[in-house]
């Protein structure tokens, strides 16, 4: 089955979705049957605001919501910061 749309997750941050969007023109570039789509995630990195996220989680703190969602089917890929993601990830 051949896609013509694609749904992107990313976080909402200026940079995840200059990012995002960098990804989407490249695809469609060369792709142009397909067209994508941004779907923003707020992860619970993003919710937290008042405790140094050291303190509750580092890097992983800004995945697990749009991993979810890639694993639930809801978006077709996931463009993260490297500088987020674990050294470790987890099954699935």
């Amino acid at each position: 089955m051949v896609k013509d749309r694609i749904r992107i997750g990313t976080r909402s941050s200026r940079l995840a979705l200059w990012q995002a969007n960098w990804v989407k023109e490249q695809l469609e570039k060369r792709y142009p049957g397909i067209k994508c789509s941004l779907e923003k995630i707020k992860t619970r990195g993003d919710k937290i605001t008042d405790v140094p996220l050291a303190k509750v989680g580092g890097k992983g703190l800004f995945l697990k919501e749009i991993e979810d969602t890639l694993l639930n089917g809801k978006i077709d890929i996931a463009v993260h910061s490297m500088k987020d993601v674990p050294t470790t990830l987890p099954e699935g």
